[in-house]
């Protein structure tokens, strides 16, 4: 039977995982914008994490706690990042594939 040490490490590790897979998509939202997300996946997905978050306060579980609070921290920046791209006026130059998505 493993240790409670070595389960909250697998915790540990299982949480880094999943929160710093979303930040590839922070940084295609930063290049690209946000479009391709919708607003209600976002909502959505912090919901579930906030759930888990709360989950992991329950059960005292520090790799849960800490994982979820910073996944939602990135799903929050993720957001509003898309808001921010969203108001910003369309550049007058557009790539190839901007071009052919217009006509």
């Amino acid at each position: 039977m493993p240790s409670a040490q070595s389960i909250e490490i697998l915790g540990a590790v299982a949480g880094f995982c999943t929160t710093f897979a979303f930040v590839p998509q922070l940084l295609k939202i930063r290049k690209q914008g946000g479009r391709d997300l919708s607003y209600g996946m976002l909502v959505f997905y912090l919901t579930g994490v906030l759930l888990w978050l709360g989950y992991g306060l329950f059960l005292h579980s520090p790799s849960v706690i800490l994982a979820n609070a910073a996944t939602s921290f990135l799903i929050i920046l993720a957001i509003l990042l898309k808001a921010w791209k969203e108001r910003r006026p369309v550049s007058s130059t557009l790539v190839p594939e901007q071009i052919s998505e217009r006509t």
